[in-house]
């Protein structure tokens, strides 16, 4: 029998500031709720700048961090790391091996890039309070392929990059409109040739002949009703499947994570194909499944006894103050989870922390701006916990709010479908 063990998760942290020196009582808060886990785990939403180098490998929402981002992490109680993400490449190859050299440095638990593809992919493996914890962190695009780690062949050197799970989007569209994208198409008089040249860095997608079409670069699919469809490729989800199991069958609390940008209209809500890929983790051996990409807080759903975690938003989110895309409220609010297991590795319950990066007017302007997180209260706590219900309601999750926190007992949740 093992002992009691505690897994705390966040929101993501795009950090680019050291903020170990910022004194705010509601943020202290937050960093002793971190402080009960075995395992505290974000996402490190960004790539080091260090002694390897590199340089911008895209436009708008290009950011790297300096390493005592790092350090200030580590302070505050963070001991694991997915490092798959859209940031993760920003400093190209370089910034893939910076960082995981500062990050193995300093002996964060941590997963998602790599040297080479089989690199990338392989699980973290540490021994976190009376756990060996294994993480496999994946990122499910989109982005462009040359993100993404690759193995060295006879005829290709090994890229450093990213762990890919591969997705496809096509635009559903209904049969009349099909059939004019089509003609439009022919009339282009488009060539293989041409799209494999305006595909680049990607190989253009193949497609299903009479089915679907291929318009520079866009797959469009005959659909009932016009809407985007995102497949995961099999193969690829059956390779990070199998390392699950195998982590599993070793006796590993397992942690599955995924980052992606395939968000729905409505960005609080869960895509179907995340639903469907969480449930296979899960079923293959997964303890938790996390989740991030869209910047805000999403549902919570309890799946054989395991937490799935659909989107987690932001927990550090340091953006130029000119992206005005994220001003809505709901992108500065989040929650801290702490899942709780008893000592036959059963999940027992998980505590909620409310949080809110830049809490009110006055605290914007101040030194701490919006740094950091602080604890939510009043309002702002109750509307936080009670939309974060709603939403993991429909997934047969209750969650019982108790003044500025939220407590799930596993004996009131409910299985989903």
């Amino acid at each position: 029998m093992k002992d009691h063990f505690c897994a705390v998760v966040t929101g993501q942290s795009l950090i680019k500031h050291d903020i170990r020196n910022i004194q705010d009582e509601r943020f202290a808060e937050i960093v002793r709720f971190l402080g009960q886990g075995d395992l505290v785990f974000t996402n490190f939403e960004s790539t080091i700048l260090a002694k390897d180098g590199g340089w911008p490998t895209k436009g708008k929402y290009f950011g790297y961090s300096r390493v005592e981002v790092l350090d200030a992490l580590q302070a505050i109680g963070f001991n694991a790391l997915a490092l798959a993400n859209n940031h993760a490449f920003d400093l190209g190859p370089n910034g893939v091996l910076s960082t995981l050299e500062e990050v193995e440095t300093r002996g964060f638990l941590h997963a998602g890039v790599g040297a080479n593809e089989a690199n990338a992919a392989r699980p973290g493996r540490r021994r976190l309070g009376t756990r060996e914890v294994a993480l496999l962190a994946m990122d499910a695009g989109p982005g462009p392929a040359n993100m993404y780690a690759e193995n060295g062949t006879a005829f290709r050197p090994a890229r450093p990059g990213v762990n890919r799970l591969k997705t496809v989007r096509k635009i559903g569209v209904p049969d009349g409109h099909f059939r004019r994208l089509a003609r439009l198409g022919e009339q282009l008089q488009s060539s293989p040739f041409e799209l494999a040249n305006y595909a680049q860095p990607e190989d253009p997608p193949e497609v299903a002949t009479g089915k679907e079409i291929n318009f520079y670069g866009t797959v469009f699919a005959q659909a009932a009703n016009f809407g985007r469809l995102i497949e995961v490729d099999s193969k690829s989800a059956n390779i990070h499947l199998s390392a699950i199991r195998q982590a599993a069958a070793q006796g590993d609390f397992v942690v599955a994570y995924l980052h992606h940008h395939h968000w729905e209209p409505g960005w609080q809500d869960v895509p179907h194909w995340v639903r469907t890929f969480a449930r296979s983790c899960i079923d293959a051996g997964a303890d938790l499944f996390v989740s991030h990409g869209a910047p805000v807080l999403q549902a919570l759903e309890i799946y054989n006894g395991s937490p799935i975690f659909y989107g987690l938003g932001n927990f550090l989110f340091h953006v130029h103050a000119t992206e005005n895309e994220w001003d809505p409220p709901e992108v500065w609010q989040s929650i801290v989870a702490a899942c709780r297991y008893d000592a036959g590795g059963s999940l027992e319950g998980i505590d909620l922390l409310p949080v809110v990066i830049g809490a009110d007017a006055q605290s914007i302007g101040s030194a701490t701006g919006r740094l950091v997180p602080t604890t939510a209260i009043g309002n702002v706590a109750r509307d936080i916990l009670e939309g974060f219900a709603t939403r993991s309601r429909v997934f047969g999750t209750d969650i019982a709010p108790s003044g500025a926190t939220g407590r799930i007992a596993v004996h009131a949740v409910r299985k989903y479908g």
